[in-house]
């Protein structure tokens, strides 16, 4: 097996059950479970807190309210409006009120069961309408403009207005919100967490505590999943553990059970955009105004970052020239949504290719070619609407060779044919790209740290400040390292993320992990080779002292060091180490990267907020009953660009993980709540996230060959997050489907996700219309 083929570096134990997660760690003898009551309300005063019989009741250690914090009452890991423990007013149901600490879970539970709260219900706000409607808004709306669009709309020969709203989403990782911690010394707190964000975990847990970030430690093993979900709100459950843990003195776990998992956290942000939009007769957009509404939930979070990011992607993959963006966020007694793959760029890429799709209708043409029209250009047209050039654009190959492959045109015709020949089962097609910018959109973020430690026997121990949750994150760091010291993965581990080993880290997320922490571990080992080169040199002189070694010219290779002038006089890695602590050569090394030349002013939108951008393209055919609702997905067929890829396996995993996450989002992950605020499916039975049964029956998946990513890490591309909107060639070949009913004649009554409900009502809209 070669290098770039290796497995994930966990893939056995996963298989086997030997993994260690939070929930099988065993804090001894001493440690208790954690319990978390909270608001079955939505918007409430609290009257009262009873916890007296809960206190009481055997096996309690800890029964603790707001009074009961040390530090602030606090947890908004960007603005402080997020309080840890509600004492006077909830604003959200699953908002936590009172923590338990007990010997087991049966006596948490019980205890809970003893707290007596009332409450005056107030009334909440719950949809993005209302909150819209009493301006209840929350922070500065972001803008980035270009041209004039008012002129570009008045000298356009074909405009429309529309709407579309996208629902919210549940994460839905398979571990929930987790964390054991233990108490040190003094005041020192140990944190096991499943978090993605290690260095604000610390700092969270350290403000609630009252005490200083050198007196907690974070370790972060690996995750059961996260996608954005453990970025901010597993600081939740660290801090709930940390003041158990704190106020008992002993080790205290809180795993959260599924069904409270769901209730209490936030979920992707629903957006109601409103649009107008000009184009000519050719179908080339001309101009294109938008305002994206967000509905942010009860505090901040990273609503203000994932607003932007929407903003920054509402062209998606195509030139605009004049463009209006406007975003704004509400506030609602909904529990704080949060970052979500993707990060707000599928909710604005969502509304422009809603958008072309209904241009194509009116135009009467292929949706796919009024996407390549208006794709970013080579030489020309080729700047985003906040004046980043588009480097290395990949639209046109990637759209060349799948409709190649996916014999795009000729299943166009026949998907026709079957149209024709059916009038209950339609079929549908669609082809949808993908341009995502790779970077933190808040440009200090983009740094990271690594400690690389190489021990006598000659093996080495890698720390670097990413977190593994399953994106196969550290096999690609072992894959650098391995890389760059010249020596086979087997003599690599690398370790758990520990703030006490690589600090002031940044979130894994944006899909920045390998960019930013790869370049940190080659900097470690760079300054490691550079350190043990002369040594080398010298040693290669004392075995064939006829030769003239070269510093310049050595290499470490294959698991031996030499000068490629003179291959044969060389020394093992191995042979080579321990000689160079004998020699006082210094083993151990940190690493740092920053992001290069990345910066935006949003006084102005303007600036160059991404490294680069990955590229992707999807075609997708469906089938629709139009009695039902039910749909299956025929075929996908996906290109993507993942640069020179560090590890084939891994990324087309991420791809095809991505779609079919992206193809839940959009068609069945539906979330409803209540009148009052109250989560209404908060389970697997209820909560609908794709199956084996939705996958494509034929699903087609390959990475672009030949497209080296200058600048980055091996010349490889991230591929966490842009291949889920390639999800809207299914949402996109649904609407195609129900569109076919009249001939394509009336514009589909469509929205996100496109459940059975909303196929159903569509299709029944255009059944009648095609009577008439």
């Amino acid at each position: 097996m070669s290098k770039q083929d290796l497995f994930h570096d966990s893939a056995i134990s996963h298989v086997t059950g030997e993994s260690v997660y939070i929930n099988d760690m065993d804090g001894g003898k001493n440690m208790l479970f954690g319990h978390v009551v909270y608001s079955p309300h939505a918007h409430a005063r609290i009257l009262s807190c009873d916890i007296s019989a809960a206190k009481s009741l055997a096996g309690v250690h800890a029964v603790i309210t707001a009074a009961d914090i040390p530090g602030e009452n606090q947890m908004g890991p960007v603005v402080h409006d997020e309080i840890c423990l509600a004492d006077d007013l909830v604003t959200f149901a699953g908002q936590a009120i009172v923590l338990i600490a007990a010997e087991s879970m049966d006596i948490a539970r019980e205890a809970a069961g003893l707290v007596k709260i009332d409450y005056e219900e107030l009334h909440p706000v719950l949809t993005l309408e209302e909150a819209m409607k009493n301006g209840s808004s929350m922070g500065t709306p972001r803008v980035i403009k270009r041209g004039d669009v008012k002129k570009g709309l008045a000298g356009s020969p074909h405009t429309f207005k529309g709407e579309l709203r996208t629902g919210a989403q549940e994460h839905w990782y398979l571990e929930t919100q987790s964390c054991l911690c233990v108490p040190g010394e003094e005041r020192e707190m140990n944190v096991y967490s499943s978090t993605q964000h290690p260095s604000e975990t610390q700092a969270i847990v350290a403000e609630v505590l009252g005490i200083s970030r050198n007196e907690v430690t974070v370790e972060t093993r690996r995750m059961g999943g996260a996608f954005g979900g453990k970025e901010t709100q597993a600081n939740h459950v660290a801090a709930w553990s940390a003041l158990l843990a704190y106020h008992t003195r002993k080790p205290v776990k809180i795993h959260l059970f599924r069904d409270d998992d769901q209730i209490m956290t936030g979920k992707r942000h629903p957006f109601h955009a409103f649009y107008e939009i000009g184009f000519d007769e050719q179908g080339r957009i001309i101009a294109y105004d938008v305002e994206l509404n967000s509905n942010a939930g009860a505090a901040t979070d990273l609503s203000m970052a994932i607003l932007e990011r929407a903003v920054f992607h509402a062209d998606n993959a195509y030139y605009i020239p004049h463009i209006s963006v406007v975003g704004k966020a509400w506030k609602t007694h909904l529990p704080s949504n949060t970052a979500f793959r993707g990060f707000g760029g599928p909710q604005g890429m969502a509304v422009i290719e809603n958008a072309i799709d209904r241009i194509a209708r009116i135009l009467k043409k292929d949706p796919a070619e009024i996407r390549f029209l208006n794709f970013y250009g080579m030489k020309d047209r080729n700047t985003t609407h906040y004046e980043q050039l588009i480097e290395n654009n990949r639209l046109f190959t990637l759209y060349d060779r799948l409709l190649n492959s996916s014999d795009y045109h000729n299943r166009r015709l026949a998907i026709k044919a079957f149209n024709d020949e059916n009038e209950y089962v339609k079929r549908g097609i669609a082809l949808t790209p993908v341009k995502f910018g790779i970077s933190f959109t808040t440009s200090f973020l983009n740094q990271a740290g690594a400690l690389v430690n190489i021990y006598q026997d000659g093996t080495v121990l890698v720390n670097h400040g990413g977190t593994e949750m399953g994106q196969g994150l550290h096999v690609k760091m072992l894959q650098v390292a391995s890389s760059e010291l010249g020596i086979d993965p087997d003599f690599i581990k690398v370790n758990a993320t520990n703030t006490s080993k690589v600090p002031n880290t940044s979130a894994t997320a944006a899909s920045s992990g390998s960019d930013l922490n790869g370049m940190a571990i080659k900097n470690a080992v760079e300054k490691l080779r550079k350190r043990l080169t002369p040594l080398a040199v010298e040693i290669l002189k004392e075995k064939d002292p006829q030769f003239e070694f070269s510093e310049e010219r050595l290499v470490f290779q294959h698991n031996h060091v030499f000068d490629p002038a003179f291959p044969d006089a060389k020394i093992a890695f191995k042979e080579l180490i321990p000689k160079a602590y004998l020699a006082q050569v210094s083993l151990s090394a940190t690493g740092f990267y920053k992001t290069p030349d990345i910066h935006f002013d949003k006084t102005i939108g303007r600036g160059k907020p991404f490294h680069y951008f990955a590229f992707g393209m999807a075609v997708s055919e469906v089938e629709v009953d139009m009695l039902t609702g039910h749909y299956k997905c025929l075929r996908t067929d996906i290109l993507h660009d993942a640069g020179k890829s560090l590890n084939k396996n891994i990324d087309l995993g991420q791809v095809e993980g991505g779609f079919i996450q992206g193809v839940g989002w959009c068609t069945t992950e539906v979330v409803k709540w209540d009148e009052k605020g109250k989560l209404l499916n908060y389970s697997p039975d209820t909560y609908k996230i794709p199956s084996v049964q939705d996958m494509p029956a034929d699903f087609r998946a390959e990475l672009l060959e030949d497209a080296p990513n200058p600048n980055t890490i091996k010349q490889s591309k991230a591929v966490g997050e842009p291949p889920f909107m390639l999800a809207f060639s299914v949402w996109l070949a649904i609407k195609d489907a129900l569109s076919a009913i009249a001939n394509h004649a009336f514009e589909p009554d469509f929205e996100l996700p496109a459940s059975n409900e909303v196929i159903l009502k569509s299709a029944r809209k255009l059944y009648e219309k095609k009577k008439d």
